[in-house]
């Protein structure tokens, strides 16, 4: 079976419930159905928005190679990333990857794989907008994502 991921990088929010029945809508080979939505927050209150911006192109294809992967070792039957760019308020979507499979456990594994690689090797950037007006530095890569990804290895 070659199952293709579903990869968007866009601007606009999306729809989690949309992207659900796109991946079970009809289906009577999942068993499950994994999502993950990642958030913006807002740290004390200090935060107006999050700037993400990407590598257009290049971000597309290394979540398509990643989405792959996840596809390929968990026996996923389904995966959608959808990544957005742009001013991104606090309590606004920012990420959803939703993995679909036979079993809940790969289907679970196909979602953490895909956001641990996506987070840690897909080049998108963020800066931090104060509500003071400021205009922080690039925000720096974290160790603990490093790690989150090197449990696959």
């Amino acid at each position: 079976m070659n199952i293709a991921p579903v990869i968007r990088v866009q601007r606009e929010d999306f729809d989690l419930n949309a992207e659900v029945r796109h991946l079970s809508g009809g289906r009577k080979d999942i068993g499950a159905v994994v999502t993950f939505t990642g958030l913006c927050r807002d740290d004390g209150g200090r935060l107006a928005a999050l700037e993400l911006e990407h590598y257009p192109g290049m971000a597309e294809a290394e979540m398509q190679r990643i989405g792959a992967e996840a596809i390929s070792r968990f026996g996923l039957r389904g995966l959608v990333a959808v990544h957005r760019f742009g001013k991104i308020a606090p309590g606004e979507n920012i990420v959803l990857v939703a993995a679909s499979a036979p079993h809940r456990q790969a289907a679970f594994d196909g979602a953490s794989f895909m956001m641990d690689f996506l987070k840690t090797s897909a080049p998108f950037w963020k800066k931090e907008h104060g509500t003071d007006g400021s205009a922080g530095d690039w925000v720096a890569a974290r160790d603990a994502d490093d790690r989150a990804r090197d449990k696959w290895t």
